[in-house]
């Protein structure tokens, strides 16, 4: 099943600016390759790995990632001045 990762502004100094950084809402699935099993969080797959009870590995679990960027105005759109 798909969890959502919440998008973030943050700001960071670069070159001496202060830059917005933006980290855009995210759709993730964690998928095991060996049991089909989708998880619903990162700690879900890590508990998952850690268990002796079963033959998961890290390298069974794949991550698909689906990024929903915020609209952009079209190239080249007149401003006015």
């Amino acid at each position: 099943m798909p969890f959502i990762e919440e998008p973030s502004v943050r700001y960071e100094i670069i070159n001496g600016k202060k830059v917005p950084v933006v980290e855009c809402e995210t759709e993730v699935v964690l998928r095991n390759t060996l049991t089909g099993v989708e998880y619903n969080s990162d700690q879900e797959a890590e508990l998952d790995i850690a268990s002796p009870e079963t033959p998961t590995q890290k390298e069974h679990v794949v991550r698909s990632v689906k990024i929903k960027v915020a609209k952009m105005p079209p190239l080249g759109a007149a401003s006015k001045l």
